[in-house]
């Protein structure tokens, strides 16, 4: 399974960008919420995969966090994305997004009611 998160599938990450776009500004979700409402569970590495090879804004790749709402970027790359998000208003408790408060419930009807890409 691990190697089938890795590789490139057009349908699935089609799937994981409709969902990603679905959550507003001001919201997050995690990787694996993501993949799971997209119809890949436990796709969380794809996800991830896919964030990282897509171009930077394309997506609101900002949005999507580790589990419990932390920031999983190393760096420059988790300054920005701590910068973006408080941009929007979501707000930390220490080092993580305070999830009760800012974490969007993704719905996997999203992803067939979406326009296309």
């Amino acid at each position: 399974m691990l190697y089938a998160a890795m590789r490139t599938d057009e349908p699935r990450d089609i799937a994981f960008r409709r969902i990603i776009l679905s959550i507003p500004p001001g919201k997050v979700s995690t990787y694996g919420r993501v993949a799971a409402a997209a119809g890949y569970p436990r796709f969380h590495r794809a996800v991830a995969r896919l964030l990282r090879t897509d171009p930077p804004d394309q997506l609101p790749w900002h949005r999507v966090l580790g589990a419990g709402g932390q920031i999983k970027l190393r760096g420059a790359a988790a300054r920005e994305q701590r910068a973006r998000l408080k941009v929007e208003g979501v707000r930390f408790r220490g080092e993580r997004v305070d999830m009760e408060r800012f974490e969007y419930v993704l719905k996997a009807w999203e992803v067939h009611n979406s326009p296309p890409l």
